[in-house]
């Protein structure tokens, strides 16, 4: 066992969050834990840090054993650059060997400068950590990430993938990660489940993901009422096994309530019940009502219904030749398309190609440069924000829905603020509660809230997935499908998409729009290449990346998207590949000798233009290094 938990108690208040909980994790193992929202998932993650002390058991971990950990929550990490912020992954000698790299490339050091080359290099030798610096940039290219980049420009799915190349440029034997999934799009996920598994270490994953959990998960602990319980056989496996385990929990709590009831009359009546020969029948009572009191019954399941306008015309919208150029860049090109009534369309690409923008063309909020559009009659459109501004942080959640009112129309029927927002699952206390102290789970249930209290027949959803459970998932994919209206769904959901829309929209690059019926596992079977190349991002959907914003590059866009298909290679690729690996066996050869050679102490007895001179030659040499594995890599594939 490589590290676990031995009957660990932990509560919050009256809350118990983990109850003589086991849990016992091997080598190589993939585990998923889930549970709904708020049961302590990243409280287990911190306990196994060592960050937080358990009232009662014990943190169990093998001697010397490296973490690497990705958390929920991603730093400002002001004035660093991408590979700064790696690097910190390796800890001291990381921050050393970027130092010392930069520092090297300049031939003229003054004092101060060559002061701290020494330091660094000293650290380095400290550690022997002379190829901590090969590790950074073998990393940053293994993400597709750009090292110079400033990691307080980047969006909010770059990030992640920076904090994901620092929690495993350590090479951990252990991976933490929690909602690793969160900001990423489809092909950012893709490069996620790659990394994850060719890592060779045993991965501890939260996730709400379920095409992501059934890809990678070799098991699954469920966190229910206090109680961790594990499930093999992967995702599938933990569907069955809970499933069974909620009927019987069902069967065994139904006939302990029935025999309590039994006895409860038996001691009202009084008959006997003073007698010596009946003491024990009142004290097994006794212990039944104290089972009762305790008890801790399974968590309300979130009720959504969605009020419904009066039917729209037949015709939705008619799009007829559109184009769309935003930035200095050609978002849509000559997109000609018919939505009907029911339509359910699921809107596919990677982050920053356009979708957002495209259905601001659709709503009328944008007016395309060409093209004509046709909207149908009687439409009522209920829109989700990405951005989830439709409320102010000061309101409550009560405020937002009610609008001053304490009762709301849902169908026809009256229905009070208070209990509409238990329906998602909204406590009296969070419901009076100011939206900026919601979780993002919270928030997320609150704009469904409030978008389903407004009659529609047209409902657009952008990015409606992120923070929500499982089971309110599960949940909103019933409704929409009993929806009778028209659906337009932006997601990077891959099973979410595939159980809801009858066909995609799919962005490709220079703004072509292609469409294909059914989700996105037939768009998978249909497409004859990949379509999601590098291409800048949109102004307004990167708002709070100034770096794309500014219209010079694209840093997720080109780190996200996979390469396109290789043509055969030529004669001449042939050759190259074919002497490739002699040329890095070379390479490797040299950079072992020139590690060796720095490593030695007496290597710092001879003048510093000497020094600095083996140092470049070790940094370019890295440097050729990646780029030969990364032409085999390319040639071989």
């Amino acid at each position: 066992m490589l590290l676990g938990l031995k009957q660990v108690t932990y509560r919050i208040g009256q809350t118990v969050l983990l109850d003589q909980a086991d849990f016992a994790l091997e080598e190589r193992e993939r585990v998923a834990l889930v549970g709904r929202n708020g049961t302590g998932k990243s409280t287990v993650f911190r306990i196994l840090l060592g960050e937080l002390q358990p009232e009662d058991g014990q943190l169990v971990q093998t001697s010397g054993l490296r973490i690497g950990c990705l958390r929920q929550a991603v730093p400002t990490a002001q004035d660093l650059l991408v590979e700064d912020v790696v690097a910190q992954g390796l800890g001291e000698p990381g921050v050393a060997a970027i130092l010392a790299e930069r520092l090297s490339q300049h031939h003229h050091l003054s004092a101060e400068h060559e002061k701290q080359l020494l330091d660094a290099q000293a650290v380095l030798a400290e550690h022997h950590a002379w190829d901590a610096s090969s590790k950074i940039q073998q990393m940053i290219g293994r993400f597709k990430l750009q090292a110079d980049l400033p990691f307080a420009s980047l969006s909010g799915g770059m990030k992640r993938k920076v904090m994901l190349a620092q929690a495993m440029v350590g090479n951990p034997d252990v991976l933490l990660l929690d909602e690793p999934t969160n900001h990423l799009d489809i092909p950012g996920i893709e490069l996620l489940e790659e990394q994850i598994l060719q890592f060779t270490g045993a991965v501890i994953f939260v996730s709400h993901d379920r095409s992501f959990m059934r890809k990678l998960a070799t098991r699954v602990c469920d966190l229910d009422r206090g109680i961790l319980q594990s499930w093999s056989g992967g995702y599938e496996g933990f569907l069955k096994g809970k499933a069974d385990a909620l009927a019987a929990e069902e069967k065994q709590t139904a006939l302990f309530d029935k025999r309590l009831a039994q006895e409860e009359v038996w001691i009202r009546r009084g008959i006997e019940a003073r007698r010596t020969r009946n003491e024990g029948r009142v004290r097994a009572l006794k212990e039944m009502r104290t089972q009762f009191s305790q008890r801790r019954n399974q968590s309300g399941k979130a009720q959504i219904d969605i009020q419904e306008a009066s039917q729209s015309g037949k015709l939705v919208a008619e799009l007829t030749d559109i184009h769309l150029n935003l930035g200095g860049r050609q978002l849509v090109h000559g997109f000609s398309t018919v939505v009907m009534r029911g339509d359910k369309i699921g809107v596919l690409g990677p982050n920053g190609i356009g979708k957002t923008t495209a259905l601001r063309v659709l709503l009328g909020d944008l007016k395309p440069d060409s093209g004509h559009i046709r909207l149908g009659t009687r439409l009522e459109v209920a829109y989700f924000d990405q951005l989830r501004s439709g409320f102010t942080e000061s309101q409550t959640a009560v405020e937002v829905i009610g609008a001053g009112k304490e009762f709301i129309e849902m169908n026809g029927k009256s229905k009070h603020v208070m209990g509409y927002l238990q329906d998602f699952l909204f406590s009296p206390d969070r419901a009076r509660q100011p939206v900026r102290t919601l979780s993002g789970g919270e928030r997320a249930r609150l704009m469904l809230a409030q978008l389903f209290a407004k009659p529609s027949n047209v409902l657009v959803l952008d990015e409606p997935t992120n923070d929500l459970d499982i089971e309110t998932l599960e949940l909103l994919e019933e409704r929409l499908n009993d929806y009778d209206g028209t659906v337009l769904l932006v997601s990077h959901d891959r099973e979410f998409i595939d159980k809801i829309v009858t066909r995609c929209w799919v962005f490709e690059n220079q703004g072509k729009i292609s469409e294909y019926i059914g989700g996105y596992d037939d768009w998978l079977r249909q497409r004859t290449c990949d379509p999601w190349l590098p291409q800048a991002a949109t102004p307004n959907e990167t708002a709070n990346n100034p770096s794309t914003a500014s219209g010079n590059i694209a840093p997720e866009q080109a780190a996200s998207a996979p390469a396109a298909r290789v043509k055969k290679r030529s004669y001449k690729d042939q050759r190259e590949l074919d002497t490739l690996p002699a040329r890095i066996e070379a390479l490797e050869k040299r950079q072992t000798e020139l590690v060796a050679l720095i490593g030695d102490p007496a290597f710092y007895n001879q003048p510093a233009d000497e020094i600095t001179q083996t140092q470049q030659e070790l940094s370019k040499l890295e440097t050729t290094l990646l780029q030969a594995y990364s032409r085999w890599t390319e040639l071989d594939q």
